[in-house]
């Protein structure tokens, strides 16, 4: 647990952001299309491409579709094909989104510091952050760290790592002004996933849920040049590892991509260890105002792993759709983008469209960052929103306004008909009364997300 700070103590802050998706948006067709094109029917396959309707996902993001060659020749594509599309297709997107972010940040790259990155769907020495500092034009010598092993958590770890290495330069009275980076290309990895169904005849829904998406952050530790305002303040982390379940979640090295391993026990280790988590995340910061003191009196930057661990997230922290409103617009309109996706969420939470159906109409100041990712591993933090204009209204040319999804995302999320397919949201078919799957699809569909749907 963190040790308890002052009130702004740290001097932290967020003070610019961006997301960027690739321009192709893939309809749950598309996995079908793949499936019958190259494997036979069985009853694994059945079941996964019966799931695939009803994940909630509506679009998920991703370089090319169903026609794209990597995902067109006789056998699932190799790690080395893999990662030659990751820096072709993957990096000019996190070089874009980072632009983005020093771009709103009001700072020149000469004054970025350090550049802490992190995928899980690519390995290469150098790094992908080499690329992305190279793409950017950074000539000046800058600390770079890439973490690895830590999945969809990964955001929020190297957020957890910036907030460490900016508080060093201020104990050495040194400005800091820290890059972080996300990157993911999932989709590429379908093959793949659709392999080990055919052979093992396991449900594996990984190839339903996931997408492509780089997203960037800068942290400020407030020494130096001006910069712009925040966006959000950072006031304190959580770094926890649920003991014994390191076989429970991963996501594991094979020579045609990566494989995810899940236990059907990882919703309920999930969901059982937000309410200790959180209590702790609350110790850590203890000058929080009184009336913030439990989960709804927070908005909630959730990484959406999955439609079951939102609604878990919900049931156990007493909140509603709308805290989680941002994760919820991602996660339909683009799917799960692993580590990507809550930097993408943090992004979108301060939208005007997003406070207009905030919980009860009232918009929270401070908002709990939060993902799980491969070790168990739980991330959390605590931000304080900026209320003022810089907080509220929707910046231009931040988050995905160039590559937004054909629904536009200037409309009620929980109003849109196509986003129908998630149950006990507000405007979902299945809130008013109507059926979607029948009794039998909705057991095994519970089930295989009940244990494949978290990283």
């Amino acid at each position: 647990m963190a040790s308890p700070n002052t009130f702004g103590e740290l001097g932290l802050s967020i003070i610019g952001l961006g997301a960027q998706y690739p321009p192709n948006s893939l309809k749950p067709d598309e996995v079908h299309k793949l499936a019958t094109k190259y494997y036979p029917d069985s009853p694994a396959m059945e079941k996964v491409l019966s799931i695939n309707k009803y994940t909630g996902i509506d679009t998920r993001s991703s370089i090319g579709t169903s026609d794209h060659p990597i995902v067109n020749q006789p056998e699932a594509p190799s790690i080395a094909e893999l990662h030659k599309t990751f820096i072709s297709d993957g990096v000019p997107l996190a070089v874009e989104a980072s632009r983005k972010a020093v771009v709103e940040a009001g700072i020149d790259l000469s004054q970025i510091t350090h550049i802490v990155s992190t995928t899980c769907t690519d390995s290469a020495n150098p790094g992908f952050d080499h690329y992305v500092a190279k793409g950017l034009g950074i000539t000046h010598q800058v600390e770079k760290a890439l973490l690895h092993g830590v999945g969809c958590s990964g955001g929020l770890a190297t957020l957890r790592t910036a907030a460490n290495l900016a508080l060093g330069h201020s104990m050495r009275r040194k400005p800091a002004r820290v890059l972080c980076v996300t990157l993911e290309v999932s989709t590429t990895m379908v093959r793949s996933e659709l392999n080990s169904i055919n052979e093992l005849q396991e449900t594996r829904i990984g190839a339903c849920l996931f997408s492509d998406c780089a997203s960037a952050l800068i942290l400020s530790n407030g020494i130096g040049s001006s910069t712009s305002e925040p966006i959000y303040e950072l006031l304190g982390w959580e770094h926890s590892i649920i003991p014994d379940t390191e076989d429970d979640l991963g996501f594991d090295v094979d020579p045609v991509g990566w494989k995810v391993v899940l236990s059907p026990r990882v919703p309920k280790l999930a969901t059982e260890v937000l309410r200790p988590s959180f209590a702790d995340l609350l110790e850590s910061v203890p000058g929080l105002p009184a009336e913030c003191r439990e989960a709804p009196d927070f908005d909630w930057a959730m990484h959406p792993g999955g439609l079951t661990i939102l609604t878990g997230a919900e049931k156990v922290m007493g909140i509603s759709p709308e805290h989680m409103r941002a994760s919820y617009d991602r996660y339909m309109n683009h799917g799960n983008s692993s580590s990507a996706t809550i930097f993408s969420v943090m992004d979108r939470l301060r939208s005007k469209d997003m406070d207009a159906i905030s919980p009860g109409g009232r918009v929270r100041e401070y908002v709990v960052g939060c993902a799980f990712g491969p070790g168990i591993s739980v991330e959390m933090c605590m931000l304080k929103r900026n209320m003022g204009p810089r907080g509220i209204q929707t910046p231009p040319e931040t988050d995905s306004e160039a590559s937004r999804s054909e629904v536009g995302e200037d409309v009620d999320w929980a109003s849109v008909e196509s986003r129908e397919s998630i149950p006990g949201t507000p405007g979902s078919s299945n809130a008013q009364g109507e059926h979607k799957p029948t009794l039998g699809d909705d057991i095994f569909i519970n089930e295989a997300l009940a244990s494949l749907e978290l990283d």
